[in-house]
């Protein structure tokens, strides 16, 4: 089972969104490299995000410290379970 993390766009000026990035990016290499975050990317009609995690634990940690929540570029988030079908391998 994975967890995946959606996110809405919330209405933060886009330069906040690229000042808070390096930080926003260190935060998910620590869970990247801790094997917790699998995928992470931004959906491309602009309209939020959305990450892979392993567990529903890392999800909700990793969204209540990112700086894109915490200074309003992300405006609402959600984390749904999903049973990946096809594994990669």
């Amino acid at each position: 089972m994975k967890y995946v993390l959606f996110y809405e766009n919330g209405d933060a000026p886009r330069e906040l969104a690229q000042q808070l990035y390096p930080a926003h990016r260190d935060r998910w290499d620590e869970f990247r490299e801790a094997g917790r975050l699998l995928a992470i990317g931004p959906f491309t009609d602009g309209s939020g995000a959305m990450g892979v995690f392993t567990s529903k634990a890392a999800a909700e940690e990793f969204a209540a410290s990112d700086p894109f929540v915490l200074q309003g570029v992300v405006g609402a988030w959600r984390v749904t379970e999903w049973a990946e079908a096809i594994l990669s391998p």
